[in-house]
């Protein structure tokens, strides 16, 4: 897997970091860095992407990626807006493996906590009774200090080591170590897509974009998300129809449409191939009907 730009935010006076967001929009760059972070966005939506997951996001969506994870929580296009009022929140927490010391994280008592580093490889989304105390001790969290802060964060830690409550979101791990010279490439190709992707886009034009041949391209594009540029466009369309089909009244036809499907049977197909069900089964589902 090729791998972002490294990004670090812990200075090395401190054991870890934890930041308050707020902004115009979240930070638009794809990236990883060799922190394991947790995020929860308070206020704000978008598309997230989190190794070869494909995924819109919410408020109080509770995620841990692991080390070296590429990851892009990318605000909805009317957030860039010139004129647009709307802001985003979120709190963000950075910490190395070794946050108590190499020694102190090889003993037994620490188990639990070296098995949930581990399974954040492939990043883990929470949920349930976890989350939402998690969220709650991660908002108290940005007001302490000194040992208080770190004994809050061990309390955090240990609720996610011992939970059940979580699913994993990418399908792979990503080890690599980080290519500077991939961020301004990627992170272009994933604005170019994410403005564009309810129309048709040729192959062509993104390779232009990063000045590549479209073959070479395929196979960099293939190599970076995991997934194939017309997989990867696909499931983009999917994911957003999914989001209008659970938050708006709009008939399956219109989704359909707004989605970038040319056709309504083609929509059909290509969202049970990727959902596993019809998209009104879908939606009756999600909203419990």
């Amino acid at each position: 897997m090729k791998a972002a730009i490294h990004k670090s935010s812990i200075p090395e006076s401190q054991i870890f970091m934890v930041k308050y967001l707020e902004d115009q929009h979240f930070d638009p760059v794809w990236h990883s860095h060799s922190e394991y972070q947790l995020f929860v966005p308070l206020e704000g939506t978008g598309t997230r992407f989190v190794g070869d997951s494909i995924k819109s996001f919410n408020p109080n969506e509770l995620v841990l990626t692991g080390s070296n994870l590429p990851h892009l929580w990318r605000s909805d296009e009317v957030y860039f807006e010139k004129n647009s009022s709307l802001k985003i929140r979120g709190i963000v927490i950075y910490l190395q493996e070794s946050l108590l010391g190499e020694h102190l994280m090889e003993k037994e008592e620490m188990v639990q906590l070296r098995k949930l580093f581990k399974r954040s490889s492939r990043g883990l989304e929470f949920y349930g009774e976890t989350k939402l105390k998690v969220i709650a001790m991660m908002k108290e969290l940005p007001e302490l200090n000194g040992l208080a802060a770190v004994i809050q964060l061990l309390k955090i830690l240990n609720q996610l080591a011992a939970t059940k409550e979580y699913h994993y979101i990418s399908h792979n791990e990503y080890v690599d170590p980080f290519r500077k010279d991939e961020t301004d490439r990627m992170s272009s190709v994933y604005e170019y897509i994410l403005k564009n992707y309810r129309k048709k886009i040729h192959l062509n034009e993104l390779a232009e974009l990063v000045c590549m041949t479209p073959t070479s391209f395929s196979r960099y594009f293939t190599t970076a998300t995991n997934k194939g540029f017309s997989k990867f466009i696909t499931e983009l369309r999917i994911k957003h129809a999914c989001k209008l089909l659970t938050e708006t009244d709009l008939s399956v036809s219109v989704v359909s449409d707004r989605s970038g499907f040319k056709t309504l049977s083609n929509f059909n197909k290509q969202f049970k191939d990727v959902m596993l069900k019809r998209p009104m089964d879908y939606k009756r589902e999600f909203l419990g009907l």
